[in-house]
């Protein structure tokens, strides 16, 4: 690709995604994302109505009256954004491949970030990290992200989630919100992500799309692993093979989603034949109510 045609590429996704972050996303995300912890701001003379838990005794002792200690909210955030570029990843029945979703998805994230003055970081991963960079600030970086992911070339086509959240781990070593952007195509990953919970603010973005999920009866049909380079030839004239097929990847689902909730992380289901929009903004209102 042509370097005129990755600038007008990288340009369309910044004007979508910076009007949804405009329209739809950026007071949801400072509502929901409001920092890391409190810092100390100042000492002040106690005045009635003031919380008593906060007066600090040293000083108090110090001047004879009551001082209380003042703390301000933490806001800058660190945003990792974890990309999965796996093989699965460049699947997609229709208009938009995994991988193209992925990135659209990073890049309103991102802008919601950086308009709230966040860093934000990238690791994009197959079987493990690939490319990292580290968190900063301002939109030139943000675009450098969405050419990263846009661009990438991945040199391995399986997915190990283990190896990306430990690397992410020995990085980032303060407080972050980690968006895991896959399809979750891995095993072996529950444990490290536990871990990776209670450091972190974990969500898992969850791509999928609807010809993974079920099979239309078009007769012989060779199927290939785009991780593992696998074929397999299957009548999908058999209506018992397609249901026992459907009823595997349902289980499989399920499965995902139990998981997810037994640990504590929010996941957001993201279909490929359908707008994104909605189930983001719809995860932003649910956090933020829980945050009320």
């Amino acid at each position: 690709m042509k370097d005129t045609e990755i600038f007008r590429k990288i340009k369309r996704i910044e004007i979508r995604t910076s009007r949804l972050v405009e329209e739809y996303f950026s007071g949801q995300y400072e509502s929901v994302f409001k920092g890391t912890g409190m810092e100390f701001s100042e000492v002040r003379e106690y005045l009635p109505g003031d919380d008593i838990r906060a007066i600090d005794w040293n000083v108090t002792a110090r001047f004879g009256k009551p001082f209380i200690k003042k703390f301000t909210e933490e806001r800058e955030l660190t945003i990792m954004l974890l990309v999965d570029m796996s093989g699965s990843e460049s699947f997609g029945s229709l208009e938009k491949t995994k991988a193209e979703i992925a990135c659209e998805i990073a890049a309103v994230i991102a802008f919601s970030a950086i308009k709230n003055q966040d860093k934000v970081g990238l690791i994009i991963f197959t079987d493990g990290p690939e490319r990292y960079l580290p968190p900063k600030k301002g939109r030139r970086y943000v675009l450098r992200i969405i050419r990263e992911i846009l661009m990438y070339e991945p040199r391995e086509r399986g997915t190990d989630i283990e190896k990306t959240l430990r690397f992410l781990n020995d990085v980032t070593k303060r407080k972050a919100v980690v968006f895991l952007i896959s399809d979750f195509l891995d095993d072996h990953y529950k444990r490290i992500l536990q871990i990776t919970n209670k450091r972190h603010d974990c969500i898992a973005i969850n791509l999928r799309d609807p010809r993974e999920q079920e099979l239309p009866p078009v007769g012989l049909v060779e199927f290939e692993d785009s991780e593992t380079g696998e074929a397999l030839i299957v009548d999908t004239n058999d209506k018992a093979f397609r249901e026992e097929y459907e009823r595997l990847v349902r289980q499989e689902c399920e499965s995902r989603t139990k998981l997810f909730k037994q640990i504590g992380v929010d996941c957001v289901n993201i279909w490929s034949h359908q707008s994104y929009v909605n189930p983001l903004y719809t995860f932003f209102k649910m956090r933020a109510r829980r945050k009320r």
